[in-house]
């Protein structure tokens, strides 16, 4: 086996190696079974308030379920539906127009937001923490019955303000606005026209009963508690936050981070997510707890206490971010809203170095392409970031190819070599690197291009995997979701005969693959063909088989990765002849495809 052979046989057994490793230790997940009548979720009858906030501890305080008559305040925006209600001031429903929850025609829209009484319930309180001297029933809590001050529906041009007066000289007042997007402003006030001081801290909650449906439990996917805390990211999966040490004070097993100056909590799903914001620049105290004993994941942004002179009037602003996790808004946000590292709450990962800028690059030109009018435009998006990969490669591929080349024309010395030297491996070798520094070559430099892949294909898969924008995106024909497997078969012959193809998470489907997985395996197939096949019996029957052994192991893998793939295969392809030719070796594909379709003698054969 010649040293070409022998390194291009290491990095492509490599390549398969590490994926076959990510394939078998972490494979797609399979979507979770929720049985929409299950009652479970919406037994949860409690969550927490803070409490004495101006001592740091919490208590538990009953939330209760809105009755059916209990009053709401319609939200309508351009993007998103739901209500407020007046029971604890609530923001407790809010679906999501742009978004659905598959591509059923008539699929309902995705809901991020529900009542106590709903399965998976998942709201958003706020109020204010009595401090020294108030009693707890002088301040409003999750159950206190607010009044509308006028009328109207809560929209980017109207906010909606709530009164409560305590009947002891407080009034409090929380004015709730939201803009064009996902992003709610509550503002609350405390008017003091009695005789006495009073202290107290104002706080936001974020409550979910139990573990929202659907979840993923994948481990390249972040679900759960997302925070910022003066720079520094926290991510603890709702699985772990049972595992949080039991909190005498916070009276649940919880995590409190006292934040500076900038920062933000909440929680993520795959696509969708909820974050209390407390205004930049100012402290708060973030607390992360699960109540075990009611299934309750909580966040809390707990503000510093205030003190209310009589004649007085102090106020507190925190936002509320319930929405999708697009990259440019949460961006926008981030940049022009002021929200600290916003964009982190998107879950880049281990290659977020790498992640970050090929998503960004990917989002440009899908966005350039849209504006153009061309369909499907996500799909071409990922062909034209492969282009511009390969083009920021070219000068290594081309110092590769080149070697290659170069090798193939001293392939008649090498053979030459390898009969003088007979049986003495250690004159061969010193004959061949004296060889190899006469020619200038590298004969390592081949596998270069390929090793560079690894990390760019792992970067690509998770971009496809975790960012929404690439959720239901259509290509081409029968490809309508980019982030799902393709959905074409052999089972029935690509549509053509009268049956289904094998359900997605069956076995079958390993088996009956699609179009795309097809087409990748004949692309790595005629890549080979670039060369004659090894001498090797060995080498002859592993490079024959590999590419259809990725064929069926890429077959269930989002179509938006597989589409990378072909497109990566097919430039590379490209890019070898040319510059093969180039330095004057003409790859007889032909003759090799020609080849490998005749038998082969046997070995000893006369």
């Amino acid at each position: 086996m010649d040293d070409q052979n022998k390194n291009l046989l290491l990095a492509t057994a490599l390549s398969f190696a590490v994926i076959l490793i990510w394939f078998v230790l972490f494979p797609p997940p399979e979507p979770a079974a929720v049985d929409p009548n299950d009652p479970a979720a919406a037994s949860a009858p409690v969550a927490t308030t803070p409490l004495q906030a101006g001592a740091g501890t919490t208590e538990t305080a009953q939330v209760a379920e809105p009755a059916a008559d209990t009053p709401r305040i319609a939200i309508e925006t351009p993007r998103v539906t739901g209500s407020v209600s007046l029971l604890g001031g609530r923001i407790d429903q809010l679906s999501l127009k742009d978004y659905r929850v598959s591509q059923e025609p008539g699929a309902d829209i995705v809901t991020v937001l529900s009542p106590i009484g709903q399965p998976n319930a998942y709201y958003a309180l706020y109020g204010w923490a009595p401090g020294m001297g108030v009693a707890p029933e002088d301040v409003p809590g999750a159950n206190t019955l607010w009044q509308q001050e006028g009328s109207g529906t809560l929209s980017p041009a109207t906010p909606v303000t709530l009164v409560w007066d305590n009947g002891k000289g407080l009034t409090f007042r929380r004015q709730i606005a939201i803009d064009e997007d996902f992003m709610f402003t509550v503002t609350q006030s405390v008017q003091n026209t009695g005789n006495a001081a009073a202290s107290m801290a104002p706080y936001g909650i974020l409550a979910r009963h139990g573990e929202p449906a659907g979840l993923k439990n994948f481990f390249i996917l972040h679900e759960g508690l997302v925070a910022m805390a003066d720079g520094t990211l926290t991510e603890t999966d709702y699985g772990d936050m049972p595992e949080f040490a039991f909190n005498d004070r916070e009276g649940a097993r919880a995590e409190v981070t006292q934040v500076s100056e900038n920062g933000w909590i909440g929680f993520t799903d795959h696509y969708w997510m909820s974050t209390l914001i407390p205004a930049a620049g100012s402290a708060f105290k973030a607390v992360a707890k699960y109540d075990d004993q009611r299934d309750i994941y909580q966040t809390e942004a707990v503000l510093p206490t205030q003190t209310v002179e009589p004649g007085q009037t102090i106020t507190a602003e925190t936002r509320l971010f319930a929405g999708p996790k697009e990259w440019a808004t949460i961006r926008a946000y981030e940049r022009e809203g002021g929200v600290d590292r916003f964009l982190d709450s998107i879950d880049w990962g281990w290659f977020f170095f790498l992640t970050k800028p090929i998503f960004a690059v990917l989002h440009y030109i899908n966005v350039w392409l849209a504006g153009m009018g061309v369909t499907g435009s996500m799909g071409w998006a990922i062909i034209g970031l492969t282009l511009l990969i390969k083009a920021i490669l070219f000068p290594l591929a081309y110092k590769s190819y080149v070697s290659m080349a170069k090798m193939k024309e001293l392939q008649p010395k090498m053979e030459e070599l390898k009969k003088a030297a007979g049986d003495d491996r250690q004159k061969l070798q010193k004959d061949m690197m004296e060889l190899y520094k006469k020619e200038k070559v590298n004969p390592a430099s081949g596998c270069l291009p390929i090793l560079l892949q690894i990390p760019i294909f792992f970067s690509l898969y998770k971009v496809i995997f975790v960012t929404l924008e690439l959720r239901h995106a259509p290509w081409i024909g029968w490809i309508t979701d980019l982030s799902a497997p393709d959905p074409s078969s052999l089972f029935n012959l690509f549509g053509l005969l009268p049956w289904d193809a094998p359900d997605p998470n069956s076995f079958l489907a390993l088996i009956f693959i699609g179009i795309l997985p097809i087409l990748l395996g004949i692309s790595m197939w005629l890549q080979q063909k670039l060369n004659p096949a090894p001498t090797d019996p060995t080498q002859a029957m592993i490079f024959a088989w590999m590419p259809w052994v990725f064929m069926f192991m890429l077959g269930g893998f989002a179509s938006g990765l597989v589409v990378y793939w072909i497109a990566n295969n097919t430039i590379t392809f490209t890019q070898q002849y040319l510059i093969m030719r180039s330095q004057g070796y003409k790859p007889d594909v032909f003759g090799n495809i020609k080849g490998s379709f005749q038998r082969k003698p046997k070995t000893g054969a006369k």
